[in-house]
């Protein structure tokens, strides 16, 4: 079992139990789909106790489970509601960094912005001849040449679609 593979699995699955959960809380479904949470546990369990070599793969594997138990939580708290009879505020999950609308970096990058970036260029293109490491000192080599231009103090980055594929596009930010 390729570990990629499994971590793209789990990411589907994360995204279907979101989905399936809505469903139920809309009145869609009967019943919550506690199979499907209890699977994707399983799977975390499996891959926790795996020898994962790759620093990319397990920082996406703990990327998808912190991903994974926000939501658990945010279910738990609405089947909680529903169950005492409280109306459900409806609550979005918004992710903290966004490709599309731009993610600012400083001189050191947090590891949670390069993947939202990383995710935006080359997850959804299904590109898997980069990987997150070749693309964080890439973004570090960029940051550093415009801010060396420009006298920056940071720089924000967004994924951009033109002609049908994504490409990143830097802007330097000065400070205030």
């Amino acid at each position: 079992m390729g570990y990629e593979e499994a971590l793209d699995r789990i990411d589907r699955g994360i995204s279907s139990m979101k989905i399936e959960f809505e469903r139920f809380f809309a009145g869609g479904l009967k019943l919550p789909p506690e199979e499907l949470r209890q699977r994707l546990q399983q799977e975390f369990r499996v891959l926790r106790n795996a020898n994962i070599n790759s620093a990319a793969e397990n920082f996406r594997l703990g990327s998808l489970e912190g991903r994974y138990n926000s939501i658990n939580e945010l279910l738990n708290r609405r089947l909680r509601e529903r169950e005492e009879g409280r109306p459900a505020v409806v609550r979005e999950v918004r992710p903290r960094y966004d490709a599309e609308s731009g993610i600012t970096l400083g001189a050191t990058p947090e590891l949670e912005a390069v993947e939202a970036l990383f995710a935006g260029m080359y997850r959804a293109s299904g590109n898997t001849q980069v990987d997150l490491d070749s693309f964080h000192n890439y973004l570090r080599q960029q940051i550093s040449g415009i801010r060396a231009k420009t006298g920056c103090d940071a720089v924000q980055f967004r994924v951009a679609v033109e002609d049908g594929k994504p490409r990143l596009k830097a802007k330097p930010i000065a400070g205030g």
